[in-house]
């Protein structure tokens, strides 16, 4: 077969399957509000968790920088990408995680790939909970690792695998956050069972990092765990802190390491100086917004109460994420479609995102939000 009509086979089944993914174009900045074709549109979509990406201060730090620095970076960190402002955002986000040293990446993504690629191979073996991000699971495929994925939050399950491996090396991934159910993973037991069976432990805290813990430190500060717990963090610049990027933070010996070996890393171009410019100041934003992670732990509270006596099948989640469980794609789609046809964006999370018929519509709540805006949801998804 050619390549078009396989790809018009491929495409058509995505479309019978319910599975079929369009994009949104919208205009202007991102906010709760959002303008697309001409209408205005409340927005439960975003990761935005803090309302940081239309914040002016940062907008103007950002231009500010790019006067300064120019458009692009134009190369690689290790060939002349690397300017003050990226040197000085590794330093504030190792102070702000409480850790010798971090690494910028471009992407969560990359990150996760080049951590993992980075650190084991054929000989080691890598655990993993079943709900990890696809980026985590990319990662434990190209390092060519022996894979065991433990059953959702189950640290006894975990607990089984690690000690029937036999494995050179051991490294425990998890997100800290679940970004399509919202929970959070029992880190301190985890971090129990990795000193135990002598395990790294790897966490992607991208959807925790600003919204949990003191200061908005994320999981780790919610558990209280230190680096000797948790050697490597993963955490991204888009959601929380409004930006865009991820980094690695750990003691200074990983990150030489990680300079040397995480591939992704070596052979990207590096962000654009002003972004960096303007994370600096985020992540001041961020450790001072305690005012607005009481405001967005009000709305969670406030969804949840409301879900529950509507009756709605929403999961446990104390988190900005909350999943309305559907369960068939086309019943998903068909609610989000719905839902926007009365001026509300709610995207509809189907397979392969999430495990075959548990597609869910995926909530997720901004400091931005208002009460009002959560009883308009609520009444719209039960109407």
């Amino acid at each position: 077969m050619t390549l078009n009509p396989y790809l018009h086979a491929a495409i058509e089944q995505h479309k019978q399957q319910h599975l079929y993914r369009q994009r949104l174009c919208h205009d202007g900045a991102q906010t709760v509000q959002l303008h697309i074709d001409g209408k205005t549109y409340l927005n439960f979509s975003s990761n935005d968790y803090l309302g940081l990406a239309s914040q002016p201060q940062l907008i103007a730090q950002a231009q500010q920088a790019l006067s300064q620095y120019g458009l692009g970076a134009g190369a690689a960190h290790l060939v002349t990408g690397h300017q003050r402002p990226h040197h000085d955002l590794e330093q504030r986000l190792a102070t702000f995680t409480q850790r010798q040293q971090s690494l910028l990446f471009s992407t969560g993504y990359m990150a996760n790939l080049g951590v993992i690629s980075a650190l084991i191979n054929r000989h080691d073996a890598l655990f993993m909970d079943k709900l990890n991000h696809a980026s985590l699971l990319d990662a434990a495929l190209l390092s060519r690792a022996q894979v065991h994925r433990y059953r959702h939050r189950d640290v006894s399950h975990l607990a089984q695998l690690l000690a029937h491996s036999t494995a050179r090396h051991k490294l425990i991934a998890t997100d800290g956050v679940f970004s399509m159910e919202g929970d959070v993973a029992p880190l301190a037991d985890i971090a129990a069972l990795a000193k135990q069976h002598d395990a790294w432990l790897m966490v992607d805290d991208a959807h925790g990092l600003g919204v949990l813990g003191n200061k908005g430190g994320g999981s780790l500060a919610h558990f209280e765990l230190s680096t000797v717990d948790v050697p490597i963090l993963m955490g991204t610049l888009g959601k929380a802190f409004g930006g865009f990027g991820a980094f690695i933070a750990g003691d200074g010996l990983l990150i030489d390491y990680l300079i040397q070996r995480a591939r992704p890393y070596i052979y990207t171009t590096a962000m654009p100086a002003a972004m960096a410019s303007a994370l600096i100041m985020a992540v001041d934003w961020v450790e001072q917004a305690d005012d607005r992670r009481a405001h967005l732990h009000q709305l969670i509270q406030s969804f949840q109460q409301l879900a529950n006596q509507k009756r709605l099948p929403i999961l446990a989640s104390d988190t900005p994420i909350q999943a309305v469980m559907v369960k068939q794609a086309d019943k998903a789609v068909a609610l989000s479609r719905r839902l926007f046809q009365q001026g509300i964006l709610v995207t509809a999370i189907r397979s392969p995102t999430v495990p075959h018929n548990s597609a869910r519509l995926r909530i997720t709540l901004s400091a931005h939000h208002q009460l009002s805006d959560v009883e308009r949801l609520i009444g719209a998804l039960t109407a």
